[in-house]
């Protein structure tokens, strides 16, 4: 393994609904929303890297009031080899840190939904962010 997690923790957290009309329609219009995944890095140090992996409830049209709902992430992430290849580190800050971490991610989203009165809120178990990956590319 090139990389060893050295921390993970929540950055930011916005979870709003501003009033109960919005509560109720959100209720019943849940299917009107998408979840959004954006991954970005920052380097830390010479071979330390944060890696922000976000999770966004949006609404599929604008012409409705919404609720704010946005997590990111944060992984800490150390590099074994300071001489990896940029494609090989794309990698796994792209596919194999994601992957590790969604599962905590998508509880912690589901977790604020369901005690806020949303208990069917669908949240797909499994991303594979080797085929968003490899999308990415062909783009």
């Amino acid at each position: 393994m090139n990389h060893k997690i050295i921390g993970k923790y929540i950055k930011e957290l916005k979870f709003s609904i501003p009033n109960p009309k919005i509560f109720f329609l959100l209720a019943k219009d849940i299917a009107n929303y998408k979840i959004n995944i954006d991954i970005k890095s920052v380097q830390v140090k010479q071979n330390i890297i944060e890696v922000l992996t976000s999770l966004k409830l949006t609404p599929v049209k604008d012409d409705f009031e919404k609720i704010e709902s946005k997590i990111i992430f944060s992984t800490v992430v150390e590099f074994n080899n300071r001489n990896l290849e940029k494609e090989e580190m794309e990698k796994t800050i792209l596919i194999d840190i994601p992957s590790k971490i969604y599962p905590e991610l998508r509880q912690i989203f589901v977790f604020l939904f369901e005690n806020s009165g949303f208990k069917n809120i669908k949240i797909n178990e499994t991303v594979d962010f080797k085929k968003l990956y490899e999308m990415r590319k062909v783009q």
